[in-house]
C-alpha cells in the first residue's frame, strides 16, 4: 500500500480543498505535499496497528487523514477538514470573543482611550 493507491481520494480533496476551503497558512499545493506526508503516516500507522484496532491516523492542524479496515484488502480513505474560527470561548465566562483581539477588562480602560 503507497500514497498512489489513494490518488483519487486525494484528487477528490485537493478539488474540494481548492473550492471551498479559505486557509490562509496552507496554498493549494501545500495542501498536496501534507496530504501525501500525512497519508505515508497513517499508512504507517495503520499497517503497523496493534491487534483489534482498525484504523491508521494523520493529521495537522488542517487536516486529518483516517485509513479505516475493511472487508477488503484495501482500507477506507477519510480525508477531513479541520475547521478553524478566529473565535473561541473563554474558559472563565463563556463568552466569545475574537481570539486576535486583545481582551476588554473593566478594571482598566481600552487601548486607544484616555
Amino acid at each position: 500500500m503507497t500514497v498512489d493507491t489513494f490518488k483519487a481520494e486525494i484528487e477528490e480533496a485537493l478539488r474540494v480543498y481548492d473550492k471551498h476551503i479559505v486557509c490562509l497558512g496552507k496554498a493549494t499545493e501545500d495542501c498536496r505535499g501534507s496530504l501525501g506526508s500525512l497519508l505515508q503516516k497513517a499508512i504507517k500507522a495503520y499497517e503497523t496497528r496493534a491487534p483489534g484496532l482498525r484504523h491508521g491516523i494523520a493529521l495537522d492542524r488542517q487536516i486529518t487523514v483516517i485509513l479505516s479496515q475493511t472487508d477488503s484488502e484495501r482500507p477506507l480513505c477519510g480525508i477531513y477538514f479541520n475547521l478553524h474560527s478566529p473565535f473561541r470561548r473563554l474558559a472563565t465566562g463563556g463568552t466569545v470573543t475574537d481570539a486576535g483581539a486583545p481582551r476588554f477588562s473593566p478594571n482598566r480602560p481600552a487601548v486607544g482611550t484616555g
